[in-house]
């Protein structure tokens, strides 16, 4: 009997270094893509692809977050007075969206320590992560893409992109069997490697489906040299019990944590909005791009 995935966990403790100033008093996932903070897009994609309860790991300075996901009831009763209806739908669909809890991780120690955080709400049961700086636009989210295959084979599932050789050294990497039509079978995992080491030019995004397995493989593997938990090394302990595929998924992904990235992703929402779509590419076509 197949097990519905009820959970998805969004790891939102980091300080958002590269961001600095802005993120001195700015938690980074509240950063507006057009206007919608970087991480009310991945509650979006989650809840899209049929998952009703989002675990948000935060750590200090993060209380924006729960105050963007939570009622705020001045601003409502203020924009009824007002009738600005569709103001009002605007600023109540956060809170709206799904049932979402907060877990605190305490000390900056890895992706998979951050992970391991979400045990006690999550429990013995399959569920996905989502990192909120990969910013993907796709027909069908990302999430449900990686939920179909968990679904299928009843195993973990990992996001994959193909990556130039030359940029591959930036991401985990994986060594993997291919299946045939964008899966994979995953052998290992390699995080950061030299270009020349690179096993393949497939490359790790940030949407994953684990078994509750990767919580005991997390707790097995342990700290590495600088006192982190990676999530790449649970993956790793848990290839040596359980099947892991990757998804050549189908969309585009913009590294909304990288300056540059987050401009490109600004860009490329704004052209999806019918307001925004026209005056934008007038402008970008009527700039003097080399004064």
């Amino acid at each position: 009997m197949q097990v519905s995935v009820r959970k998805a966990v969004i790891p939102a403790a980091g300080l958002g270094t590269r961001f600095l100033p802005a993120t001195k008093s700015i938690p980074k996932e509240m950063l507006p893509l057009v206007d919608k903070p970087i991480i009310q897009y991945g509650v979006e994609e989650i809840v899209d692809s049929g998952i009703p309860e989002v675990v948000i790991i935060t750590g200090r300075g993060k209380s924006p977050l729960e105050d963007h996901f939570d009622r705020s009831f001045e601003l409502e009763h203020v924009l009824r007075t007002r009738q600005k209806h569709e103001l009002l739908a605007i600023a109540q669909r956060p809170s709206q969206l799904a049932q979402v809890s907060y877990t605190r991780q305490q000390e900056a120690r890895g992706l998979g320590h951050a992970v391991l955080c979400a045990k006690p709400l999550v429990g013995d049961e399959p569920f996905a992560v989502l990192l909120p700086d990969d910013v993907i636009q796709a027909a069908i989210p990302c999430i449900r893409q990686l939920l179909d295959i968990h679904d299928q084979y009843q195993a973990s599932v990992i996001a994959l992109m193909e990556v130039p050789k030359d940029r591959i050294s930036a991401y985990g990497v994986v060594a993997a069997e291919d299946l045939g039509n964008g899966l994979y079978r995953i052998t290992d995992l390699v995080e950061k490697p030299k270009m020349e080491d690179a096993p393949s030019n497939l490359a790790i995004i940030g949407r994953y489906v684990f078994t509750p397995g990767i919580f005991s493989s997390l707790e097995q593997t342990g700290p590495g040299a600088i006192g982190e938990i990676q999530l790449t090394d649970g993956i790793r302990h848990l290839l040596r019990t359980q099947p892991v595929y990757g998804l050549k998924f189908a969309g585009t992904r913009y590294d909304a944590g990288d300056k540059l990235g987050f401009l490109q992703a600004n860009v490329a929402f704004a052209l999806q909005r019918p307001e925004f779509a026209e005056p934008l590419k007038e402008f970008l076509r009527t700039q003097d791009w080399g004064a």
